[in-house]
């Protein structure tokens, strides 16, 4: 389990000021579930997240997975972002297998656990392409493929879809839900998006405007209904996940200092 215990983040901003970016969170991540951070731009969601990784360090609180303190990056936390950042000179293949190249793996090994992970993602036949020839969906799928080689224990995942047109951002959930449910891993997710939320989180916490506070936890089950081979469109109009949507839309509207517009 991940686990934060009242995290609170101050950082000075340029113009001398102190930002109050995150204010007393607590939050558990259970081995094998889907939590979902929404809530909109400047929530302290991603400041969370970076936390998680060990990119940023708290001013007060801890973070810890399976009991242990996260000081710093480590290979059992897979980051995905928003845009990818794979090596435009390295094929595939050997962008999926890079962590596992650091981590000494033998080269037979390493090429071998990558494609397994391509063919988990359905990236087998491009193994061989440059990421430039790939759609901007199928680089987010070797963006996954390449967090899971290391094996970590819990894939954190910043608005990974976020630049995508909205059809493949669909196919990329569903995708997303597979794998989770396929492989058994925790992932945090943050989204600015409550219906990506809500189609994706076995847990959503909805997050106050700056300083980032969690106002509200839902317990769902949307998503192991998908990996169930649900269609998501169905769920999507179904009146549960209506009535949640639009909970969820006042609960942020009617946060302390609201700004900014929803998806």
């Amino acid at each position: 389990m991940l686990r934060v215990n009242q995290a609170s983040v101050f950082f000075a901003a340029q113009d001398g000021r102190t930002v109050h970016a995150l204010d007393r969170v607590s939050l558990d991540v259970p081995d094998g579930s889907f939590v979902v951070a929404l809530g909109t731009s400047g929530c302290g969601k991603s400041t969370l997240l970076n936390a998680m990784a060990g990119f940023l360090p708290l001013s007060e609180g801890s973070i810890t997975l399976a009991g242990r303190p996260i000081l710093g990056p480590g290979v059992e936390r897979g980051v995905v972002l928003q845009k990818d950042t794979l090596l435009p000179w390295k094929s595939v293949l050997e962008n999926v297998a890079l962590g596992l190249k650091f981590a000494g793996i033998a080269r037979a090994e390493r090429h071998d656990r990558a494609m397994a992970l391509l063919r988990l993602v359905g990236l087998e036949d491009f193994a061989t392409a440059a990421p430039y020839e790939l759609s901007g969906g199928m680089r987010q799928r070797v963006g996954i493929a390449r967090a899971l080689a290391p094996d970590p224990a819990i894939l954190l995942m910043d608005e990974p879809f976020g630049a995508l047109d909205s059809m493949t951002r669909e196919q990329m959930q569903e995708l997303l839900v597979s794998v989770w449910s396929r492989t058994g891993k925790s992932i945090f997710f943050i989204t600015p998006s409550i219906e990506e939320g809500l189609l994706l989180g076995t847990q959503v916490v909805v997050m106050s405007p700056r300083p980032g506070r969690i106002v509200a936890r839902f317990e769902l089950d949307f998503a192991r209904t998908i990996a169930r081979n649900a269609d998501s469109n169905t769920i999507k109009s179904s009146a549960a996940f209506a009535d949640l949507r639009e909970e969820i839309r006042s609960i942020i509207h009617q946060s302390d200092n609201f700004r900014g517009g929803l998806q």
